[in-house]
């Protein structure tokens, strides 16, 4: 096999890997707080909504530490590794136990970071300047296919119960816990790069140091692009570009805890409601790889930048909050075991709750691929420390979502995403005009970004 196959069979395991681990995870997600709402009169007394506050709370704390990591033991062992604690995660729903389910959002919050920071790795070592845009959108698409299958179980596997039993809930999650650990094993196939470099990196240094680098040496280049982190961060257009990355994670806690949990807990939907958890997975799945496909892979022939995408993405998710409004009862998120009778301002619509699914993840495609395609622009020779930032900015929100979706109504937690949405979407435009006159006094094509 020549080395452009190599690399090429490289990035579809790593694809292949993400989608089986993220189909176990996600699906957990989507489900948890439904299934510890049936626990609660246990001696269980955890929270998905808290037990996911401290998962991305860790991961966006970890994200300082996790180039060090990968830098030290490599971005393959780092990432099976990670994939044992996301299986471990999982594992815990099997027999939950309190202290267990928190320990393992710790732990899980650990990993992630680790695990992202080591597939960058992975990605860009795999990818030169003409592949990278083809392999980011060949592992893209493979990661969003995570949303079906996981989900497509649960619809077909949960319908017509109002409850899930002991029962229901150990076949779930011994299911899960072994497609996340088929995930894990198959990083092994992932074959080695002469040419690996850790994060932080450049090609002048990994040839000088090559195989033999020391911990001592990885460590040093690690501390730089930390250090080198810490200065971006401060820049004017990271600074704008964070609000952007803040509404992405708001968004993202929503459309992956707060929404199945709404729909899991209307009583309207009579004995479907628990299913149409999976099936609201599935359309969200839908349309994160219809706009993935659409803006990402196709985006060279896209000859007005990234605003029109941006522009899109916010009238999508504007249009699913306003629908969800009218058709989710206030208390959803919060509701207890029994759900909710109450109805919104208009009887819930199950055909209007999967519209608002796909619409949910399309938007979330049309904001995530431009937000990576801006960053990778603006900031190619630092590219580690830029998606270190994004990814801290966007975990940091998540789990401050997490957290008060503990507490607040589903018409505040609308409010807060839309107030977010729309100053993340003119601090991006302010980015990108910015990005477009610094094209045109270089004499660049603006359709070339």
């Amino acid at each position: 096999m020549s080395s452009e196959g190599k690399k090429l069979f490289n990035i579809i395991i790593l694809g292949v890997s993400f989608m089986f681990i993220f189909t176990a995870f996600q699906t957990c997600g989507n489900i948890a707080q439904t299934v510890i709402t049936n626990l609660n009169n246990t001696d269980f007394h955890g929270s998905g909504y808290t037990s996911m506050a401290i998962i991305y709370g860790v991961l966006s704390a970890s994200n300082l530490i996790s180039p060090s990591v990968v830098a030290i033991v490599g971005p393959q062992f780092s990432m099976v590794v990670s994939g044992m604690f996301y299986s471990l995660y999982i594992a815990v729903f099997i027999q939950p136990a309190t202290w267990a389910f928190y320990t393992a959002s710790v732990l899980i919050g650990i990993a992630a970071a680790v695990l992202w920071t080591a597939q960058g790795n992975c990605l860009t070592v795999n990818s030169d300047e003409n592949t990278i845009g083809r392999n980011s959108g060949v592992f893209w698409a493979l990661l969003q296919f995570s949303l079906f299958f996981g989900n497509l179980y649960i619809y077909f596997a949960w319908q017509g119960k109002t409850h899930i039993s002991e029962s229901d809930r150990r076949t779930v999650f011994i299911a899960l816990t072994v497609i996340s650990l088929v995930g894990t094993v198959l990083f092994f196939l992932i074959r080695k790069q002469e040419d690996t470099k850790a994060p932080g990196d450049d090609d002048s240094t990994n040839e000088i140091l090559g195989e033999s680098s020391s911990a001592g040496n990885k460590m040093m280049r690690a501390v730089a692009a930390f250090k080198k982190s810490i200065t971006l961060s401060f820049t004017k257009e990271m600074l704008l570009l964070s609000v952007t990355t803040a509404y992405t994670g708001l968004v993202l806690t929503f459309f992956s805890g707060v929404y199945g949990t709404c729909i899991g807990a209307v009583n309207r939907f009579g004995s479907e409601e628990k299913s149409l958890i999976g099936l609201s997975g599935i359309f969200i799945g839908v349309g994160e790889i219809l706009g993935g496909g659409i803006f990402g892979l196709l985006s060279k022939k896209s000859r007005s930048g990234r605003n029109p995408v941006v522009m899109l993405g916010i009238l999508v998710h504007f249009t699913a909050f306003y629908l969800i409004f009218f058709n989710m009862p206030n208390d959803a998120p919060i509701a207890p075991m029994e759900g909710t009778d109450q109805v919104a301002y208009m009887i819930p619509s199950k055909e209007v709750a999967m519209l608002c699914s796909f619409l949910l993840g399309l938007g979330d495609s049309c904001f995530n691929t431009q937000l990576l395609s801006i960053l990778g622009f603006l900031y190619a020779e630092d590219s580690a420390p830029a998606f270190a930032i994004f990814k801290f900015v966007q975990s940091i929100c998540a789990a401050v979502a997490y957290f008060y979706s503990n507490y607040l109504l589903l018409q505040w937690q609308l409010l807060i995403m839309v107030l977010v949405g729309f100053f993340g979407t003119i601090t991006f435009f302010t980015v990108e005009w910015g990005a477009a006159a610094a094209l045109a006094a270089r004499g660049s094509d603006y359709s070339s970004i």
